[in-house]
This record gives C-alpha cells, sequence and structure tokens, in this order.
C-alpha cells in the first residue's frame, strides 16, 4: 500500500485526489505547518533532497508531484488517466502536466515580495512576472473555451495537476479568477467530482490536521 506523506496545504492534495479517483488504497500520514507556514523538519527529512510531497512504496521514495502521479497512474491505475503518447492529445496533455512549472515560479516571486505590486519602475522584475502570470491564465481560459478537459476530452492527471494551481492562485497568488470565465466554469465542474470533494475533506486545504 502506498503512504502519502501528506504536508497541509500542500501538493500532496493532487496525490490523495488521485487516489480516490482511481479507487486505490493508502496511508495518509499527516504532517502539520508550523506557525511560520513552513513545513517541520521531520517532513524535511523524509527525502534527501528534503521536498514536498513525498510518498513511500514499498522501499522507494518517490517525490515531485507530477512524477509521482504519472508513477502511480501508470504503476497502479492502468494508465487510464494518462494520455498515451499515441494519442492526438498527447502535446497537450504534457503541455498541461507541466504547467505547474511556468506557474510556481511566479507565484514564488510574488510570494516573496509580499503579492502586492506597486506601478514603481524599481518594481520592474514583479511586474513582469504579474503579465506573465495573467498571460499564462489567459491562455488558459481561451483553451477551456474549446476544451471540456486539460490534454484531452477526458478527465485526466492533467486537470488534477491544474486544479492545484487555480485552488493556490486563489488562497495566495493575490489573484482572483473572475475576469477567466471559462476557467471559472472548468473549476465549478472539477470541483463537483466525487473523488475530489472527498479528497479535500480528507487532505485540505488546511494547515494543520482537521481535529
Amino acid at each position: 500500500m502506498i503512504t502519502i506523506y501528506h504536508l497541509g496545504l500542500s501538493q500532496s492534495d493532487r496525490i490523495v485526489w488521485l487516489m480516490e479517483e482511481l479507487g486505490l488504497p493508502y496511508k495518509l500520514e499527516w504532517f502539520n505547518r508550523g506557525n511560520d507556514m513552513l513545513a517541520p523538519a521531520e517532513y524535511l527529512a523524509l527525502h534527501p533532497a528534503g521536498m514536498a510531497p513525498v510518498i513511500k512504496d514499498g522501499d522507494k521514495l518517490v517525490t515531485e508531484s507530477a512524477a509521482i502521479v504519472e508513477y502511480i497512474s501508470h504503476k497502479y491505475g492502468g494508465g487510464k488517466l494518462s494520455v498515451m503518447p499515441d494519442s492526438e492529445h498527447y502535446a497537450d496533455y504534457l503541455y498541461w502536466m507541466h504547467f505547474n512549472n511556468n506557474v510556481q515560479s511566479v507565484f514564488f516571486l510574488k510570494m516573496a515580495m509580499g503579492g502586492n505590486f506597486d506601478e514603481s519602475e524599481t518594481n520592474m522584475m514583479a511586474k513582469t512576472a504579474e503579465r506573465r502570470e495573467d498571460r499564462y491564465y489567459t491562455y488558459l481560459d481561451s483553451y477551456l473555451a474549446t476544451h471540456d478537459y486539460l490534454g484531452g476530452d477526458k478527465f485526466s492527471c492533467a486537470d488534477i495537476m491544474v486544479m492545484f494551481n487555480l485552488a493556490e492562485l486563489s488562497l495566495f497568488g493575490g489573484r482572483t479568477i473572475d475576469d477567466l470565465p471559462n476557467v471559472l466554469k472548468y473549476v465549478e465542474r472539477i470541483s463537483e467530482r466525487p473523488a475530489y470533494k472527498k479528497a479535500m475533506e480528507i487532505a485540505g486545504p488546511a494547515t494543520t490536521q482537521p481535529a
């Protein structure tokens, strides 16, 4: 059985959701964030790279949420939530699977600068980051104008990956999605999935384990 080392309010939400979508058994070990919102030392000690999220499968530790999602999907889910290379949607699927790489860099820059940008020329880097973020999410909205799901004509791991970014954006990103009508409809629809609802009840969003 896979053990998910879950850090409150973190990308391990994705892993819990995936397991629920696939109907796979798992063990959840919850780690609370400190008052400084950082991971506790015992969590960082789980993996030599000191990263989250982390799962354990037998004696094997796996980290990086996209790697974990693909690992579980192919090894235990029969690849049914993945898009295969022979699919016409494969390139789109890969893009959305790794969309996180683009938006996380902007997110962490905004976090480091307090999330609010003034118009001073001394904040050129911050303003550039904000424009990049708008460009990324405007493209997402345009994609969803003609697609029900990301990377194909059915729900996939790509949807699991991007939904975390959208939740993170509203909680910490200093930006709403109110100007993105197709993203709003997408979030409302995906949020109604039973596995998503169950995963959020179990694993987030919260910094500490619910009583």
